[in-house]
């Protein structure tokens, strides 16, 4: 439950006590310095979950019990106790992460011409590499930069990221093969042009893939997805998922759009029948034009994704391996164990210029790769005046800014921690404002609703990886599903 948390985090500064906070000696639920506690409906025949927004408590509990866990009980009186300790974790989560990954894009060319993509047409067709020396460069320059900010011994994360990073393929690998030891690669590409040798290359080093795919079948993968001729990808794609079959550093993002949206439950029985160990089933990005074209509504979106989690637990119980569905699995473990999640996009402030920014072919530096093809947040280049500028600069701060307490109608959200309202480029090119919900609102309240479900129902550890909480520890045995005495 909330709680839980890395025992090597729980160094945090000293917050003032809920007796400070106010004049108001009230101690009841929702007066004066008594817990907020809000109750939810999850969709649960016999539970229903309270939580407090501010430090993304939650606790379970019997309808039928209700008003007497609210009229006192030793659950409020251990959350009592507990409460600095859990808002001082989300302190430490929101605003306390160092720079620690890297999302990099050795050329602005891809390919491919897909319909949603976030990096505008002109920069896709005639954009320009980077060189191997000068992508050696810039991998020595971040390497002198962790090494002066992080823990000895500390592997920060590049990733090659795109347009497509394998048309730079001789100077990616020249990359992994001078720094393996410094930092943990990862390559997210179309996967058109992973041959044998390239496969071998990776595999070999335990570089983490991440391959595109938008469908179970040509007809449907092929509408978003095409070459600049209007060529599809599937045949090619799903060739190299066999090739990779045993492989337990890869994983297929499926965009989701309005086109796609109802086959998701097959989406997850192809990947799983082909031993895919992670997928991401990512609602479309609506930062482009094109993108904001292909937008599922909400309502007729939450169907066919939940079925399609539903789906993952029968192919588990049937044979017991898992499909984890990596960015759902993100908002459970975000209510389980907040400190644990691994995506840094469904948070407030996000990751970007934060805990990750990205880096363009020419050395721009942007606060996230979503933000490359927008001049305006540009914050510097790792060539000239370095990450620390772009850090202080006044478009990593606005990113780091949006908080969600300041987005209407997040701010009075129940769910706002497990969600954070992504995305802020989203946000800003689709609504007119950072202060603005992202594009997905209802989805990630129905997602935090199921989840709780699966909690209630003891099934949380099979949409969760193996180990997933390895290294963790429990501050209080809280948020249990029977009201205690």
């Amino acid at each position: 439950m909330h709680g839980m948390t890395r025992e090597k985090e729980t160094k945090v500064a000293n917050m003032r006590k809920d007796g400070d906070a106010a004049s108001s000696r009230g101690i009841h639920i929702n007066t004066g310095n008594g817990p907020t506690i809000q109750p939810i409906d999850i969709g649960h025949p016999d539970y229903i979950a309270l939580l407090d927004p501010d430090t993304a408590f939650w606790s379970l509990v019997k309808k039928t019990e209700l008003g007497g866990t609210l009229s006192g009980g030793s659950l409020l009186g251990q959350y009592r106790k507990k409460r600095a300790a859990f808002l001082a974790e989300m302190e430490a989560l929101r605003f306390g992460m160092n720079l620690s990954a890297i999302y990099f894009n050795p050329t602005d060319r891809c390919n491919l011409n897909c319909s949603y993509c976030y990096i505008p047409e002109t920069m896709r067709r005639e954009g320009e590499h980077m060189s191997p020396a000068r992508l050696i460069e810039a991998l020595g320059i971040l390497k002198g930069y962790f090494e002066k900010h992080l823990p000895r011994g500390t592997r920060p994360q590049i990733i090659f990221h795109g347009a497509e990073p394998m048309l730079c393929r001789d100077a990616v690998f020249a990359g992994i093969e001078k720094y393996g030891d410094d930092f943990r690669f990862g390559v997210q590409t179309n996967g058109t042009l992973l041959d044998d040798e390239a496969i071998g290359f990776l595999t070999s080093r335990g570089v983490g893939i991440g391959l595109s795919l938008d469908g179970h079948l040509g007809k449907v993968a092929d509408r978003t997805r095409k070459t600049w001729s209007g060529d599809g990808t599937f045949r090619k794609v799903s060739g190299v998922l066999e090739k990779l079959k045993g492989y337990p550093n890869y994983n297929v993002i499926c965009t989701v759009t309005a086109g796609n949206m109802r086959i998701l439950p097959q989406m997850v029985e192809f990947l799983h029948d082909r031993e895919v160990p992670t997928c991401m089933l990512n609602p479309v990005r609506c930062t482009l034009p094109g993108a904001r074209l292909l937008k599922p509504r909400d309502k007729d979106l939450v169907g066919p994704y939940l079925a399609a989690l539903d789906r993952t637990y029968e192919l588990y119980e049937k044979t017991g391996r898992k499909l984890i569905v990596a960015n759902f699995a993100n908002v459970l473990v975000s209510i389980v164990a907040p400190a644990a999640r691994w995506l840094m996009c469904d948070i407030s402030p996000c990751g970007g210029g934060r805990y990750f920014l990205a880096v363009s072919a020419g050395g721009d530096l942007f606060p996230c790769s979503e933000f490359i093809g927008l001049g305006a947040f540009k914050g510097g280049n790792l060539f000239e005046g370095g990450i620390e500028d772009a850090l202080e600069s006044p478009a990593f701060r606005k990113v780091r800014g949006r908080k969600v307490e300041d987005i209407e109608p997040c701010s009075r959200c129940s769910v706002r921690h497990f969600c954070g309202s992504p995305c802020p480029a989203e946000a800003h090119e689709m609504n007119g404002s950072m202060q603005r919900p992202g594009a997905f609102c209802e989805l990630y309240e129905e997602q935090a609703r199921y989840a709780l479900r699966l909690i209630a129902d003891e099934k949380e550890d099979a949409y969760l990886r193996d180990g997933w909480d390895a290294g963790m520890s429990t501050s209080i045995e809280i948020g249990t599903l029977e009201n205690a005495p």
